[in-house]
């Protein structure tokens, strides 16, 4: 057998397990140094595009992709460990190109898609590439037509209710001017602040609106309290802590807030000129 025989036999061992041993034994000894500089090693990633060519046009992959998931494997200390090195290959780039196929379709990170908590969605669809159309929307997709006309415009209905706080107001003895200007200057306010919480925060330690509205503390105290709630956290999911306003919106007749006793007799017994 002549040297170049010789050589070529070599230089195939690596396609045996025991021959990639010792081949990436070799690679491997100095650092990986020698994986830039060792003309097998070249020759071991062509061999190793090829061998896994089929495994990545199964996954919309190119061979050198999978060829770089084979160089990742080998270089990993546990497959020259292995019982069979090219079992530890070959299982270490299937279960890459089967993550890089699920991070296309679900327009993540492979290594997102490597968890199961992510790869057990479906993968991302346009609505229009649908065969059937969905009927499931999700309430957030749903819009209604540009001409559509709701049966009461949502302004109809809050202005309702402010008139019928108004009226409340007034049949409860409070004086007509100061229950109109206290009423809308409170959903004023209430139209600008996040949340219903935050505006009694606000009005509560309003002084100037107090004064110039000219309602004494105790009855600006209680109109805050029938109009927005009790501003109490423990009774926020109750009537009490609703107020009227909301109670209004949500339908409660007017005739029903006059049978709230407790709401009737706070806002008669702190009307301006009431006797304590």
């Amino acid at each position: 057998m002549d040297w170049q025989t010789q050589r070529d036999k070599e230089s195939k061992s690596f396609r045996e397990s025991e021959g990639l041993r010792i081949l990436l034994a070799r690679l491997q000894a100095n650092g990986g140094v020698t994986w830039r500089t060792d003309p097998e090693a070249s020759e071991l990633m062509r061999f190793a595009a090829r061998r896994y060519a089929g495994l990545a046009r199964k996954h919309g992959l190119d061979p050198w992709e999978a060829a770089a998931a084979a160089y990742d494997a080998m270089r990993a200390s546990s497959t020259l460990r292995a019982d069979d090195p090219w079992a530890m290959v070959t299982r270490a780039v299937q279960v890459t190109c089967i993550a890089e196929e699920r991070a296309q379709g679900l327009l993540c990170s492979v290594h997102q898609a490597r968890r199961p908590k992510v790869s057990a969605f479906h993968d991302a669809e346009r609505f229009s590439d649908r065969e059937h159309a969905l009927t499931d929307y999700h309430p957030a997709f749903r819009t209604s037509p540009a001409d559509a006309q709701p049966d009461e415009p949502p302004r109809v209905e809050v202005a309702a209710a402010v008139e019928d706080a108004i009226m409340m107001f007034t049949l409860l003895d409070w004086p007509a001017d100061r229950a109109r200007n206290g009423v809308e200057y409170v959903c004023g306010r209430l139209a600008d602040a996040p949340s219903r919480a935050s505006a009694y925060e606000s009005l509560r330690r309003d002084y100037p609106a107090r004064a110039l509205l000219d309602v004494p503390q105790r009855a600006w105290m209680a109109m805050l309290r029938a109009l927005l709630g009790s501003g109490n956290p423990l009774q926020a999911h109750t009537k009490a802590g609703h107020g009227i306003l909301l109670r209004l919106l949500l339908g409660e007749p007017l005739r029903a807030l006059f049978h709230d006793d407790d709401l009737v007799a706070d806002i008669v017994n702190n009307a301006p000129g009431a006797r304590v």
